[in-house]
């Protein structure tokens, strides 16, 4: 099974991270297919928007894409919030899934909290990745500077 690799170095801050590691995201997915431009090569909608009018839309495939849009909000989030920022976001997609990971410079692993209050605000990142994705974890980086929180997703049907 052949695996595409698509990597976005970052500095490790934290200002306008979330919306870069998105858009990254956003035209990773348009390459491969996940989302379909619009006639006319117009830049797909981050809502997911395959262009072509309502009878031509997947909502199950722009589901999708709104799924991993958030869970790379949420885990860049935490990177920025808990370890300064994060140092890369790496999407790696086969025939059947995705995975995102997203490296940052604390070997602290992450922390689902389990009776986070629903009304108030903070503490949810984990619980909304762990409610979307197939699998998550995290594991320490190869070269001992921090750790990786990856979560994966199955590929939408073609």
């Amino acid at each position: 099974m052949s695996e595409e690799i698509r990597r976005l170095a970052l500095g490790g801050g934290t200002g306008g991270v979330v919306a870069r590691c998105r858009r990254f995201t956003l035209d990773a997915l348009t390459a491969w297919q996940w989302i379909v431009r619009p006639a006319g090569g117009d830049r797909a909608r981050a809502d997911g928007h395959r262009g072509g009018g309502p009878d031509g839309d997947d909502p199950d495939r722009a589901e999708a894409v709104e799924d991993v849009l958030l869970m790379v909000s949420e885990l860049v989030s935490n990177a920025c919030v808990h370890a300064g920022g994060p140092s890369e976001l790496v999407l790696r997609r086969t025939s059947d899934r995705l995975r995102v990971e997203v490296g940052d410079g604390s070997p602290e692993h992450p922390r689902r909290r389990t009776a986070a209050d629903p009304a108030l605000p903070g503490g949810h990142g984990l619980l909304v990745v762990d409610r979307l994705a197939r699998d998550w974890g995290w594991e320490p980086r190869p070269d001992g500077a921090g750790k990786t929180v990856w979560a994966e997703v199955p590929s939408p049907q073609p």
